[in-house]
């Protein structure tokens, strides 16, 4: 039987058809031929994954992307849609982690297989996980010394800052005067220190006589070592002594002398005994300050007329005769 022209390009044409889909599946990574199963995993960002992206197991690629939406629940959260062949038994607790495939940071799909007995079945959501991408690591590495170059930088502006206050015009003024203090103070330390060898050169025989004189000081109180030491027994003996005398008794007589003068001094202020009355009675003293002036009186009357009071002849006294 002859085929006709129509048929044959018919034929040739869905041949070519099929071909292309097959080749335009395959270059997206898919393959018609191979049976596959999907499950989905939910993240909070997807971190650069795209449809089409790999899905490995252990560095071999077993899937592949097949899309990516928002949560019809929450737009905040990303659901992955992804195909693994069908031949490869995916347990329930396996995890499916984004992970950077390379340097450039291209992200990929990698699921952990658990070892749980139960096996995951197609359509269910599997646990997922997201590895810090390379340059996130590298910040995280390089944040401590980002931080200590920020410090740095703060400490050179500090010291740039100095720096300036230093040299300006007021400040190098004051550090040119106080370099040439500092010049002036060496140069009197250098005089002072000149003077005082010229004065021990000078007095380099007295210095050597008082050395000597230390010295035989010295040697006088080792010769006379005996001596001070029975001269410090004398005066321990002599503290022994005094701390032995009835000190408390002498004290107790003084206290009670001192108590009994007391009592005399009040009787004699309250005007008791005859000091009492001699200190706190007038009458006595006005007493003797009239007889006083009595007696002063009888003494100028004495002197001016003393003939009142003394009888005496020149010729001495008339002899009166005898009686019979």
């Amino acid at each position: 039987m002859k085929i006709k022209r129509e048929h044959k390009i018919g034929i040739v044409f869905i041949a070519a058809l099929l071909l292309f889909i097959w080749g335009f599946t395959f270059l997206k990574g898919r393959d018609l031929f191979l049976k596959e199963k999907y499950y989905y995993a939910v993240y909070p960002q997807v971190n650069g994954l795209v449809e089409g992206s790999v899905v490995q197991i252990s560095g071999i690629k077993v899937g592949r992307i097949e899309s990516l939406y928002f949560h019809p629940d929450d737009a905040k959260r990303i659901v992955i849609r992804f195909s693994v062949r069908k031949s490869i038994p995916v347990p329930k607790n396996s995890v499916a982690r984004i992970f950077s495939s390379d340097l450039l940071g291209t992200r990929a799909l990698e699921l952990q297989l658990g070892d749980s007995k139960e096996l995951a079945e197609k359509g269910d959501t599997l646990r997922s996980e997201i590895q810090v991408s390379i340059s996130e690591e590298v910040s995280i590495q390089m944040l401590p010394f980002k931080k200590k170059a920020e410090d740095l930088m703060l400490s050179i502006d500090s010291v740039m800052a100095v720096i300036q206050y230093i040299f300006n015009e007021k400040t190098s003024e004051n550090i040119k005067n106080s370099f040439e203090s500092i010049s002036q103070t060496i140069s009197n330390l250098e005089q002072t220190s000149y003077t005082f060898d010229t004065l021990v050169s000078q007095e380099k025989g007295r210095i050597q006589n008082i050395f000597a004189n230390i010295e035989s000081i010295s040697l006088n109180i080792r010769k006379n070592n005996q001596q001070i030491s029975n001269v410090i027994e004398n005066l321990s003996s002599l503290s022994d002594t005094l701390a032995k005398a009835n000190f408390i008794s002498v004290i107790n007589n003084t206290d009670k002398a001192m108590k009994d003068v007391q009592g005399i001094v009040e009787k004699i202020n309250r005007g008791e005994g005859s000091v009492g009355m001699l200190i706190n009675n007038d009458s006595l003293y006005k007493n003797l300050e009239k007889s006083s002036l009595d007696l002063d009186k009888l003494l100028e009357d004495m002197r001016v007329n003393p003939n009142r009071y003394v009888h005496f002849s020149v010729f001495g006294r008339k002899n009166t005769p005898p009686k019979d």
